[in-house]
């Protein structure tokens, strides 16, 4: 898959700074763009990772989408890496809670999981699905 994503997952936090810390420290993402309110409360992130983004911001917040998310619950979100042990060691470096070490899967990836300080499950590994039709 080639360009830009289509695809944007989007968690809302309630300490976005936290979120954003933990994601560009300890997963190495790159802030695009972080708009905050008056009071210093992230509104919107986008956060890039290789071709790839995640955007995040504040619970707690007015309006439909922040309604519709208000009672959600943790979510899993899978990111393609080159250097599985790099990325992991790096997590560790900077205290991200670490689900399973690297492991190497029965499907050729190479995988570990880890928890962010709200409960989400970030998945990186070397496996890139593909948006081809199977067979």
């Amino acid at each position: 898959m080639a360009g830009d994503p289509s695809i944007f997952p989007t968690v809302l936090y309630k300490d976005a700074k936290a979120a954003l810390r933990t994601l560009t420290e300890g997963f190495g993402f790159t802030e695009v763009r972080v708009y905050e309110g008056e009071d210093g409360t992230v509104l919107h992130a986008e956060l890039a990772c290789g071709n790839g983004m995640v955007m995040l911001g504040s619970r707690g917040r007015e309006g439909v989408f922040a309604r519709a998310l208000a009672d959600s619950g943790p979510v899993g979100i899978y990111v393609v890496i080159e250097d599985v042990d790099a990325h992991h060691a790096r997590a560790v470096e900077h205290g991200v809670e670490i689900l399973m070490p690297p492991t190497d899967q029965d499907y050729g990836s190479r995988d570990y999981l880890a928890r962010d300080a709200e409960g989400n499950v970030w998945s990186f590994g070397t496996y890139s699905p593909s948006a081809a039709p199977a067979g």
